[in-house]
């Protein structure tokens, strides 16, 4: 059983940072990828973020730049850095976690940006 404890989420004006912290809880033995996603309003979920246990590391277009990515592998835990944040980062954003080839996700964390 894997249960993902997301954190960091909230309402913030444009240009403001927020913290999202995602730790992995449960009989894990190894993880493979671990991430964000984010889907707004009549959106589809659209990926963040994501950094493999190895290192390597995916970030969208649209965050470039503003966001970063970060792992620590012996707290099974990855946090995103959002910063320069814009009105269209607002969306319920999800922890995303692959551990032997199965996937399981966070029930989700709301970021508003707005003044």
């Amino acid at each position: 059983q894997v249960q993902l404890v997301e954190s960091g989420g909230g309402l913030v004006q444009p240009g403001g940072s927020l913290r999202l912290s995602c730790a992995a809880n449960g009989s894990i033995l190894s993880i493979n990828n671990m991430g964000w996603y984010r889907q707004a309003p009549g959106k589809e979920r659209e990926l963040v973020a994501t950094i493999h246990w190895g290192g390597a590391s995916n970030v969208a277009d649209a965050v470039k730049g503003r966001f970063t990515i970060s792992r620590d592998n012996a707290k099974n835990t990855v946090v995103l850095q959002m910063n320069s944040l814009k009105p269209e980062d607002t969306a319920v954003y999800y922890c995303n976690v692959e551990i032997r080839w199965k996937i399981y996700w966070g029930q989700g964390t709301q970021v508003t940006v707005s003044s």
